[in-house]
């Protein structure tokens, strides 16, 4: 599975708030998409981006916690970071209870942004490394044979290799190579694993 390239989404209805910020993110080398509103970010939005995403609190029509509860509802996870001129406690408790990432206030310095991408990105090549040994391990699972699967079925039992070689008539021997082709195909190292894996 490639891995998606990560980019900084930016929704803010000012146009110049999106340009400044763009250039100042492209200029230390992130990839950069800016959206004059929240409904022309959601009309474009794919389930596989990943990044982050900068989105105003106050916008005609949707608002930023609007989109950021919209996204939500789509089971998106790409991190947000809340941008405002108007920041107030309230709306920044909102933001955070949405989990959002980061809470910017207008005008920024260069490193607040910065240091938000830097977080937000951090996070999602965990959760993108993490999806790429999920998505491993089901085609791993796939690969199983017949007899794999049968033994893995009573492995994740917590049955002992004489019990499952009883159960299966073949030789304790033999239920140690199963066991170790399953944890290959599945990417496990440990007797654990397997057990979370079968969860």
């Amino acid at each position: 599975m490639a891995e998606p390239e990560l980019a900084v989404y930016i929704v803010d209805d000012d146009a110049a708030v999106r340009d400044s910020l763009s250039l100042l993110l492209s200029l230390r080398g992130y990839r950069t998409a800016t959206f004059a509103s929240a409904e022309a970010f959601l009309a474009a939005w794919q389930p596989t981006w990943a990044g982050c995403l900068f989105a105003d609190i106050r916008m005609p029509g949707m608002d930023g916690l609007e989109l950021q509860a919209e996204l939500s509802r789509r089971n998106s996870r790409l991190p947000v970071v809340i941008i405002t001129a108007h920041g107030d406690v309230a709306s920044a408790r909102a933001a955070f209870r949405s989990r959002a990432i980061d809470f910017l206030e207008k005008p920024f310095d260069d490193a607040g942004p910065v240091a938000a991408v830097e977080a937000c990105f951090a996070r999602e090549r965990d959760r993108v490394g993490a999806d790429a040994v999920e998505e491993r391990r089901r085609e791993g699972l796939a690969m199983l044979t017949a007899r794999e699967r049968e033994v893995f079925a009573l492995v994740v039992q917590g049955k002992h290799n004489k019990d499952v070689a009883r159960e299966l008539g073949i030789s304790p021997r033999t239920v140690e190579v199963h066991k170790a082709r399953i944890m290959a195909k599945l990417d496990a190292r440990s007797l654990a694993e397997l057990m979370r894996l079968a969860q």
